[in-house]
């Protein structure tokens, strides 16, 4: 994330585009959330059955294109979607 451009980062996601949210409910994203550290360290949470399977079917819509064509000038490289790194949960609690 290019650190000088957090706070219009934060202000995009502010305003979300409803077809982008319509888009990511409608390929299986539910509880989705993005975590901003102030030295650009992004974070997102979602719960999803299948997350290759939700990732393949936003792929999949023009308006995640776009979206990811808008978002691609506030990263270092290549498309934000593209990037994922999973991790293993290791605890929870209710």
């Amino acid at each position: 994330m290019r650190s000088e451009r957090l706070d219009e980062y934060r202000e995009r996601h502010r305003a979300v585009w409803p077809d982008m949210i319509e888009a990511l409910r409608k390929a299986g994203w539910g509880n989705y959330s993005l975590f901003l550290r102030e030295d650009g360290l992004l974070v997102g949470y979602l719960e999803t059955d299948d997350f290759e399977a939700a990732q393949r079917r936003m792929a999949q819509t023009d308006v995640n294109d776009r979206w990811q064509a808008e978002m691609a000038p506030f990263f270092e490289a290549g498309r934000p979607d593209e990037g994922f790194l999973t991790l293993e949960e290791v605890f929870h609690i209710d």
